[in-house]
């Protein structure tokens, strides 16, 4: 298919076969607009045609042109990102292209849905397993974090410049200190891992796993999967002060 966007064979009929294509989608422009921000800028040169980001549902993104053929075989993403890049603060850039992509995510999942012949109650099944899931907006912009501060009282900020990138996060290591003494202290503990498991990574937006090596950032201090800003815990441990890579690029920004 000319112009990209994964447009490519889709034969599953179940809302969980669209449901998975849309999250395989989401994290691939997710990735784009966080961990790979500095490369996703740079392929959207002003100075070429109009260009669109396209989530791919092998979970890799791309910048292409639209498709050629009128109707395509997919709703097509917004047209022309790459033009108001240079014209727009970073941020209000990147957080234009996630509106538009969590607006793109949804016309294909229920494209399919029509295409598939979903009736009411498969096409409300597969709207609520959506709407469970931060949008990319959420993700890009932090609102995610600021509505986990309100739930909580701030536990994923109570990190100090020494732990900072921790292999996890803090109360992990202090729930490993503790023994319950009777069935209260451990009722307690559970609802501290309950807690602490509606922290989000701020790259694929997927909940806290305690098996897992998370990094928190310490300038804009959102979690990361370690795997999701490739960084692995023994590379973690020469690390002094870890930017992500949205920060990483702003400061570039600001350097240049």
């Amino acid at each position: 298919m000319d112009g990209g966007g994964g447009g490519e064979q889709f034969d599953s009929r179940t809302v969980e076969d669209v449901f998975g294509d849309f999250k395989r989608r989401r994290t691939a422009l997710i990735k784009a607009l966080t961990v790979d921000v500095e490369e996703f800028y740079q392929q959207c040169d002003p100075e070429k045609e109009n260009l669109c980001l396209y989530g791919l549902p092998n979970e890799q993104w791309e910048v292409n042109l639209p498709a050629e053929e009128v109707p395509p075989e997919l709703p097509e993403p917004a047209l022309g990102i790459n033009f108001a890049r240079d014209g727009m603060e970073d941020k209000d850039w990147l957080s234009l292209v996630a509106v538009h992509s969590d607006s793109w995510l949804l016309s294909v999942a229920f494209y399919f849905g029509a295409r598939f012949g979903f009736d009411k109650a498969s096409r409300k099944k597969l709207f609520n397993m959506i709407n469970e899931l931060p949008t990319i907006y959420e993700v890009v912009t932090g609102a995610v974090k600021k509505q986990q501060k309100e739930k909580s009282s701030g536990h994923s900020g109570k990190k100090s410049k020494s732990n900072s990138k921790a292999r996890e996060p803090d109360y992990q290591e202090k729930l490993a200190k503790l023994q319950p003494k009777d069935e209260e202290e451990g009722l307690d503990e559970q609802e501290d891992e309950d807690e602490h498991g509606e922290t989000l990574c701020g790259a694929c937006g997927e909940n806290y796993a305690a098996d897992e090596f998370w990094i928190c950032c310490d300038i804009c201090e959102k979690w990361f999967h370690g795997k999701c800003v490739k960084i692995t815990p023994a590379k973690a441990e020469h690390i002094k002060q870890y930017k992500c890579p949205s920060c990483s690029h702003k400061r570039a920004r600001v350097d240049t």
